[in-house]
């Protein structure tokens, strides 16, 4: 019995909001009395002054516009009077056209061992280049094997001679740099340039 009535309890407490949070409230969905006041502005920005909520939805109403509460937590509320279909629509414009100009550059590594043959070297050349046209950076690594590590200007050379290869059309944005077995550089599209 108890938990019938636990089950009663918990299946009616109120449920949380799930819409999008960018949504405003508009209309009779404002949650006010009808005498609340507000702080009405016009559909062309002009401060309209304190009115009751009532007054104010007929307002948005007699103009063929929408009441949008915009403040909340102001004392007393915002509400603006707009076409909120119109301005909805012109704000997922503006995002979709952010998410084109937004560009995800990927990191690309090529690993490079110091006895290498010249026919391995250019095909590993020619994917760099490839990464490097599509806008990616790539990551070059040359990794020591045993007394290798004696050695490391064999790998420092590879790399100058793999930056010098590709060097039409990226810069080094970070110099080659020892990190345990591996030494790395990092190459960038020449894009990339004028933005640093």
């Amino acid at each position: 019995m108890l938990s019938h009535i636990f089950y009663f309890i918990w299946g009616c407490s109120p449920i949380k909001n799930n819409n999008n949070s960018k949504e405003l409230l508009i209309n009779e969905k404002i949650d006010f009395d009808g005498s609340k006041t507000v702080r009405i502005i016009g559909a062309d920005n002009e401060q309209l002054g304190l009115v009751s909520f009532d007054k104010a939805l007929d307002m948005a109403y007699d103009a063929g516009l929408d009441l949008v509460l915009i403040a909340a937590q102001a004392d007393p509320p915002v509400c603006r009077i707009m076409d909120y279909g119109k301005y909805r629509f012109e704000r997922d414009k503006r995002e979709k056209e952010a998410k084109k100009k937004q560009q995800v550059v990927e990191i690309k590594e090529i690993q490079l061992s110091c006895r290498i043959d010249t026919n391995d070297f250019n095909t590993k050349v020619n994917r760099a280049r490839q990464f490097l046209t599509r806008g990616d950076k790539v990551k070059v690594v040359v990794r020591f094997k045993g007394r290798q590590m004696a050695h490391q200007e064999i790998g420092a050379d590879l790399l100058t001679k793999f930056s010098e290869a590709c060097q039409d059309i990226c810069i080094v944005d970070k110099q080659p740099k020892l990190e345990g077995r591996f030494l790395s550089m990092f190459l960038a599209p020449q894009s990339t340039k004028a933005t640093k």
